[in-house]
């Protein structure tokens, strides 16, 4: 009981600011005069208003990219390494073994020189020669095997899925490494495009009290000051030769709009933004970017654990059908955002082009008078934030599911922290909101670790035998097209369980400046900079 409890309070430090980044975070004081119809605004994955830059790279400058949080440390274990939460700081320290390329749709070596396999079981990741730390080590097979283990014992993102699925790993010679897995795992090199491909120097964990940031990437950790900046410079010794720029830092400015504004004011050069009605802005506008689609950009998670009353799979499904996502949108973010209960949204590569489940009040008030019948109470709890646009989007979810003859209770919290206490150590909620934000690069590792009855994300606690089966049948499945048929049936499964309801699909986008060239674009939202260059 004592390890479990020390392996959920680690998973809680890693998902403050990444997977309880909540419903309802965006401004909502202005009129955003859009037009509202579901697919008015193209999330799906790409690259946009980015054309080839002219001239050749300039070299020298600093970059200025405004955070969407703060990393306040640089070790991939302690912090969750996607772009939203200092995994560009860390990408920029330490490289990352692959790539997801945007254009093609594939994954490509970045740090390594090639990741093969012709099973998808047995890979083998040849590495760069000559490639050294920062502290002049030398970048082998061993450093690559010792990192990876200290990662996915650690608890990282991916962590334990990856961990669960490697039968063996071992190193050829010098610069191969070869890892056998217990099943075939096509996807397997979206994991080397994030926190597993993050490849740490030895010394960077010697001393576990002291952590230090060195890696073999294109830039070196120069200062951190806490909530404010940090800042990286360039690594002569790269081995993709010297970055054009001299450094970048990383501040801290508050919300994405600060950054977006902050970004047209010429303050800084790059911004990630989160929130549905920015989001919709941004891509709609005339800068360059990085938009990443994400299935459940927003959603509700319905605590399945035994003593709340949301274990009831009918009261599951009251809420579901009681619930309206366009509703929901229309209070928190001016109508911004593609409302759907999709599990998968319309605009994904991997959506099976099913039907959502529909909003249908009078069925929801069927299936609470059972539940009544057999002693349920009819209350529930709406765990929510106290700022103004999660209450707005609280009292919403109050009135629908009144409708429904539920007696609700919101339970406001003060803060984030509050919220993930709540939620992910102590389960006390029985409705929660959140953003599981499941990329199109590896929908399989989002599905298993948000659904997946043994992981340590799982945010309701819903455990499905079946739910696992189906899950596992799509871990082999290497093309969206081939995975219809799964992923129909777990659409389904998602349905008829309710162990949550999805409010829209969206997209987070890096947005940055015309002036601003060679950003590379890859997984988990992360952008390199090993390449860029800006024009003075």
């Amino acid at each position: 009981m004592k390890t479990r409890i020390s392996r959920r309070m680690r998973w809680t430090g890693l998902l403050a600011a990444s997977a309880l980044i909540v419903t309802g975070c965006a401004d909502t004081s202005a009129d955003s005069g859009k037009d509202d119809a579901p697919g008015s605004v193209d999330y799906s994955t790409r690259l946009i208003n980015a054309g080839d830059s002219a001239g050749d790279p300039v070299k020298g400058g600093t970059l200025r990219v405004s955070e969407y949080s703060e990393a306040r440390t640089l070790d991939p274990t302690s912090t969750y390494p996607t772009g939203s939460t200092g995994g560009n700081i860390m990408a920029a320290v330490y490289d990352t073994l692959a790539r997801y390329d945007h254009e093609t749709g594939t994954f490509v070596p970045q740090l390594a020189e090639a990741i093969e396999s012709d099973d998808s079981i047995t890979w083998t990741i040849k590495l760069r020669k000559d490639v050294k730390f920062h502290d002049g080590t030398p970048f082998d097979a061993d450093a690559v095997i010792g990192s990876i283990n200290r990662y996915i014992n650690a608890y990282g993102l991916h962590a334990m899925l990856t961990k669960s699925q490697i039968k063996s790993m071992k190193a050829v010679d010098p610069l191969t490494v070869s890892i056998e897995m217990n099943a075939a795992w096509p996807r397997f090199p979206n994991v080397l495009t994030n926190g597993v491909g993050m490849i740490l120097a030895p010394a960077a964990y010697k001393d576990p009290k002291n952590f230090k940031p060195i890696g073999a990437g294109p830039f070196k950790f120069k200062s951190y000051k806490p909530a404010e900046s940090t800042t990286v410079v360039a690594n002569d010794d790269y081995w993709g030769g010297r970055p054009n720029l001299d450094a970048i830092e990383f501040d801290i400015l508050g919300t994405d709009k600060t950054g977006v504004e902050t970004l047209e004011s010429g303050g800084v050069d790059l911004t990630f933004v989160r929130s549905t009605e920015l989001v919709d802005d941004v891509i709609k506008g005339d800068l360059p970017g990085m938009d990443n689609y994400a299935s459940l950009a927003n959603n509700l998670w319905f605590n399945s654990r035994e003593g709340s009353p949301t274990a009831d799979k009918r009261v599951r499904q009251a809420l579901a059908l009681a619930f309206d996502p366009k509703i929901f949108l229309q209070r928190t973010a001016n109508g911004a955002g593609d409302p759907s209960k999709l599990l998968i949204g319309a605009d994904s590569t991997w959506a099976p082009g099913v039907d959502p489940m529909p909003t249908d009040t009078a069925e929801a008030k069927k299936l609470v008078e059972e539940a009544k019948a057999d002693g349920f109470d009819g209350k529930i709890r709406v765990l929510a934030r106290t700022d103004q646009a999660s209450q707005a989007g609280a009292v919403a979810m109050q009135g629908m599911f009144e409708a429904a003859g539920f007696e609700v209770k919101l339970d406001l919290v003060a803060n984030v922290a509050d919220q993930v206490q709540k939620i992910y150590v102590d389960h006390d909620f029985d409705v929660a909101t959140a953003a599981t934000s499941m990329h199109d690069e590896d929908v399989f590792g989002r599905l298993s670790s948000a659904l997946g009855s043994t992981s340590a994300v799982n945010v309701g606690g819903y455990a499905n035998p079946e739910m696992d089966k189906l899950i596992a049948q799509l871990q082999g499945i290497e093309n969206p097209a081939d995975a219809k048929e799964v992923l129909t049936k777990i659409e389904a499964l998602w349905a008829e369980d309710a162990p949550g309801v999805a409010v829209n699909s969206g997209a987070m986008v890096n947005l940055w400046n015309k002036n601003v060239h060679g950003i590379k674009t890859s997984g988990e939202t992360l952008v390199l900079f090993d390449k860029a260059w800006l024009d003075k």
